[in-house]
């Protein structure tokens, strides 16, 4: 499995007991979809290594406890410590036209219909009261807040992301 084919899922974070459970933050808006895995790849020496999932447990906050197959004691766990985790693309299910995954749309021009071209996503910041689209425009940081009807279209062949933000935000930065 090579990364370019996989999106980031998070990290295993610390260890979760003695027997080689770990907690694994899962960098997702809904963790709970992610309860069944069977399997993730974890980044090791800039590879991707298969890890088969025995046990999860989703906790609070984006934590899940993972007991992976053959990491059984405290000493194993030790070596997948603080290390990205990866799921195959194919693992997400298709969306709508006005839905998105935050990493899909890392790099997309973003078309604001009174504005045009108002920059290009750099990152997707998942704050809990109020995500937002940071979007650098020649220099200048956009942000703008991610509610429902902000994202009109989404374009994947063209990476294009089509918005209506609201009155007076774009001229904030841009005027």
């Amino acid at each position: 499995m090579q990364k370019k084919d996989c999106f980031y899922l998070g990290i295993i974070a610390k260890l979760h007991g003695f027997k080689g459970e770990v907690s694994l933050f899962l960098d997702v808006s809904n963790p709970a979809e992610y309860a069944t895995l069977d399997a993730v790849f974890v980044e090791i020496d800039g590879g991707l290594v298969p890890f088969f999932v025995q046990n999860i447990k989703i906790k609070t906050k984006g934590f899940v406890a993972v007991k992976f197959q053959g990491v059984d004691s405290e000493q194993d766990a030790q070596r997948i410590l603080k290390k990205p985790v990866y799921l195959p693309e194919a693992f997400l299910k298709e969306l709508d036209q006005t839905s998105f995954y935050d990493h899909e749309i890392i790099g997309y021009t973003v078309i604001d219909e009174v504005h045009g071209d108002v920059g290009i996503v750099e990152n997707v910041i998942d704050m809990a009261a109020n995500p937002l689209l940071q979007l650098n425009k020649n220099g200048v940081e956009v942000l703008l807040p991610i509610f429902n009807g902000l994202v009109q279209k989404v374009q994947r062949k063209k990476k294009e992301l089509y918005v209506k933000a609201p009155e007076g935000l774009i001229d904030l930065y841009l005027g």
